[in-house]
């Protein structure tokens, strides 16, 4: 009895999914340090910014209550991608008996394709963030001094002056950090998380983050950011930043609800033939996005 091509495919596919398996967990998730990743059910979600309520006044005797009332700030919205690609193999190819150096070469080479596309997207928001290229909720760019509240004042989550990575910019940084405040101008107990940086800043950020010592002085001063703890995770590199001098650097905060992606579909793979043609393809889809809902979440300078 002759093998069907259904049979042969039966055959085939766990082989090209284990190597898919492979390749693609090869890979760090990079944006897993700068997203809370949550799953969807739905063609898009919307997270809306509400705005609590505003100092409680004193209220003298016998006098009424007041009442307040929160409100809808802004909303966000997350409008899920499809990502796929695919590959054929020739009737040809396999009757010659080159499928096993063909589907090993394209698998990983789909994988590749695959995970770079997610970490591209996921890069976007904040290579774009300083441009209205990439804005957030409030209408305004991602990192901007002039997020604005609904009690009139704004939240900046960018320095005043664009500034290079160094040991005065990043305490600047986690004293704008500790300055924000909700939508009614509360105080809200923000705090860092980590250091998002490119490649070339690698050296820079370990001389700042992990010497007992001030970096470049002969003072003996205590290094303030390693004792205080002031960036409790250290730093991550992220090799997606797209910045032309390599100097733009982020800090994550301890905001919730701030980098947030949604996984729609996980990666999937499936395979079939051609009649026509006998050719067998195979396949891998995915539906994820990514945004911001809060962007106090972040903070950003592009350098100098």
């Amino acid at each position: 009895m002759a093998i069907s091509r259904a049979q042969m495919m039966k055959e085939l596919l766990p082989g090209l999914n284990a190597l898919f398996g492979l390749e693609y967990g090869s890979y760090d998730n990079e944006h897993e340090d700068i997203y809370e990743m949550e799953t969807s059910d739905r063609a898009f979600e919307e997270e809306v910014q509400l705005s609590g309520f505003g100092t409680a006044p004193v209220k003298s005797e016998g006098a009424a209550i007041a009442y307040d009332s929160a409100q809808e700030a802004f909303t966000a919205r997350y409008n899920h991608e499809t990502i796929a690609l695919g590959f054929s193999i020739t009737e040809e190819a396999i009757e010659d008996n080159l499928y096993d150096s063909l589907s090993a070469r394209y698998t990983k080479a789909l994988a590749r394709a695959a995970a770079n596309t997610k970490q591209v997207k996921a890069a976007f928001p904040l290579n774009n963030g300083f441009t209205t290229a990439f804005s957030s909720g409030d209408g305004v760019a991602l990192f901007d001094r002039s997020h604005p509240l609904v009690s009139g004042g704004t939240n900046a989550n960018e320095p005043a002056t664009p500034s290079d990575l160094n040991e005065t910019s990043l305490e600047q940084a986690v004293i704008d950090i500790g300055k924000f405040t909700d939508q009614r101008g509360l105080k809200i107990a923000a705090r860092p998380v980590r250091l998002i940086i490119p490649s070339e800043l690698q050296f820079v950020a370990t001389r700042i983050l992990d010497t007992e010592l001030r970096p470049s002085t002969s003072d003996n001063d205590i290094n303030a950011l390693r004792t205080n703890g002031a960036i409790p995770e250290g730093y991550r590199i992220n090799h997606y930043l797209t910045d032309s001098e390599g100097d733009a650097w982020f800090v994550i905060t301890d905001v919730p609800n701030g980098m947030k992606g949604f996984t729609r579909t996980p990666m999937q793979t499936s395979m079939d033939g051609d009649f026509d043609t006998g050719n067998v393809r195979y396949k891998c889809r995915e539906r994820y996005s990514f945004g911001v809902s809060d962007p106090l979440g972040i903070y950003g300078s592009p350098g100098a």
